[in-house]
């Protein structure tokens, strides 16, 4: 269940990571009302992941989660890069999140 709380968490994190966009430097209200609600339960959910689960593990994932998302929505919806080198080291902070969930016991 922390797993799944923790994958959770990374999701609110995209959003408010994403949602940090559309606030326009938070100058517009409801954009930036759903971004501070997503970072709010972003780090609640992991809060209540860490009780089960490792800090540095959970933070790398959480963190990784954001990170990979963050990143692919910025290249669909701002069309920000997507060249070959770009797309390896996604991939790397993917095979960083796999690998930590491997060795990890919970």
């Amino acid at each position: 269940m922390a797993w799944l709380t923790l994958v959770v968490a990374g999701v609110f994190e995209i959003g408010w990571a994403i949602g940090l966009k559309y606030t326009e430097g938070f100058t517009r209200l409801w954009p930036t009302v759903a971004t501070a609600a997503s970072m709010t339960i972003s780090v609640v959910l992991l809060g209540l992941a860490v009780r089960t689960l490792p800090i540095g593990t959970a933070y790398a994932v959480w963190t990784g989660i954001g990170t990979v998302g963050t990143a692919a929505l910025g290249m669909v919806l701002f069309q920000e890069s997507a060249d070959l080198l770009r797309l390896a080291c996604i991939t790397l902070i993917i095979v960083g999140i796999v690998g930590l969930k491997l060795v990890t016991p919970h």
